[in-house]
C-alpha cells in the first residue's frame, strides 16, 4: 500500500488507568444506547464487560502485534489528561506519563508520545509537561477540550510556547466523546487563534473526518499550519473518507486508528485492509498522495523536533 511503513498517528495505551471509570460508564451507556438501536438489547452489564476487554494491553504487547500485521512501523500514543476534570480515577497524570515512558522503553522505535497535561494544575502542570519532553522524550502535546477548555484559552500559551521551542505537534480532540464531558469547548474554529498565533507549531485535528469534517477541511485548507487525523472512520464507513480525499488536502491528512477504541470491530490489519477494500481512495488519488497520508505527512510533522533525547536522559 505504501513504500514506507505506516505510520499511525492516533493510539492509545489499552489500560483502564487512562480512563477514569465515569469516563468508562459513560462510554458503556453510549454502547448500550447503540447497540438497542440496532435491535440488540445487550444488558449494561453485559457492554462494560465488552469494554472493559478492549483495555487489557497495558505494556502494548498485543499492538505491536497486530501493527506488525497490519504493516504499522510506529505509533503514536496519545495520553489525554482527564485527571483534573474527572476525580474519580486511581492514577495521577505524572504516573499515567511514567508508564507511557516504560511502554517506549519496552518497545524502542515502535512507539511516539504525546503527553497531555491539563492546563489548570497550573506551575506544576507546565513543568511536567515540559519533563515528559526533556527528560522522557515525549513527541508532541495532546489536548482534551471535553474536559473543560477551549483551544483558545490564553491558559494553554506557554504550553504551545514550549511546543514551538522544540518544534513539537499538538493534537487536540474534537467532538463528541463520553458525554460526562463538554461538547462545546471542542470546536475546531477555537484552534483558529492559537494556529494564527504560534505560526510555528503544526497543529492537528483529531477525527477531523468523522466531526465537524467541513470545519475541519476549511482550516486545513486555510491554515498552512493545521492538519487532520482521520481516527474514528471506522464508525462511520468510509465514503467520508473518500469525500476528503478529494478537498484537494491530502498533503494535510493522516492515518489514526483510534485503538483500542474499536478493537471489538477487529485487527489493526482490518482496518487498513478496509481502505482499499471499501473504495476509500477516489481513482484520481495518486499513489504519492497515498503514501503522504499513511507515512508522509506524520513523518514530516514528527521530523519538526528541534532538540533530539538521548538515551541517558540528556537533551542532545
Amino acid at each position: 500500500m505504501t513504500g514506507e511503513p505506516i505510520i499511525d498517528f492516533h493510539c492509545h495505551i489499552a489500560d483502564p488507568m487512562c480512563f477514569p471509570p465515569s469516563f468508562r460508564d459513560g462510554v458503556v451507556a453510549n454502547m448500550e444506547l447503540a447497540l438497542h438501536a440496532k435491535g440488540l438489547p445487550v444488558p449494561r452489564a453485559k457492554v462494560a464487560r465488552m469494554h472493559d476487554g478492549t483495555l487489557s494491553d497495558p505494556l502494548c504487547d498485543e499492538l505491536v502485534a497486530q501493527m506488525d500485521d497490519a504493516g504499522i512501523g510506529e505509533a503514536v500514543l496519545l495520553v489525554p489528561d482527564f485527571t483534573y476534570a474527572l476525580r474519580d480515577g486511581d492514577h495521577g497524570i505524572e504516573e499515567i506519563l511514567a508508564h507511557h515512558a516504560a511502554v517506549v522503553a519496552r518497545h524502542p522505535g515502535r512507539f511516539r508520545v504525546f503527553a497531555g497535561v491539563d492546563p489548570r494544575w497550573g506551575a506544576d502542570g507546565l513543568a511536567l509537561f515540559e519533563r515528559s519532553v526533556t527528560e522522557w522524550g515525549f513527541d508532541g502535546m495532546k489536548l482534551y477540550p471535553p474536559c473543560g477548555y477551549r483551544l483558545s484559552d490564553k491558559i494553554l500559551y506557554p504550553y504551545y510556547e514550549i511546543c514551538a521551542h522544540y518544534g513539537l505537534p499538538v493534537l487536540t480532540h474534537i467532538g463528541a466523546t463520553s458525554p460526562v464531558l463538554d461538547f462545546e469547548a471542542a470546536l475546531p474554529i477555537h484552534l483558529d487563534r492559537p494556529a494564527r498565533d504560534f505560526p510555528q507549531v503544526d497543529f492537528v485535528l483529531a477525527h477531523g473526518s468523522v466531526h465537524y469534517p467541513d470545519e475541519c477541511a476549511m482550516l486545513c485548507t486555510n491554515r498552512p499550519n493545521i492538519y487532520l487525523d482521520v481516527s474514528g472512520y471506522e464508525a462511520n464507513g468510509v465514503a467520508a473518507l473518500r469525500a476528503l480525499f478529494g478537498r484537494g488536502i491530502n498533503h494535510k491528512i493522516l492515518f489514526g486508528t483510534d485503538w483500542p477504541i474499536f478493537r471489538l470491530q477487529g485487527r489493526q490489519s482490518d482496518f487498513v485492509a478496509r481502505l482499499e477494500a471499501e473504495g476509500a481512495f477516489p481513482p484520481e488519488m495518486t499513489d504519492t498522495e497515498r503514501a503522504l497520508f499513511f507515512h508522509g505527512n506524520a513523518a514530516r510533522l514528527l521530523g519538526k523536533r528541534k532538540v533530539k533525547h538521548s538515551e541517558k536522559g540528556v537533551l542532545t
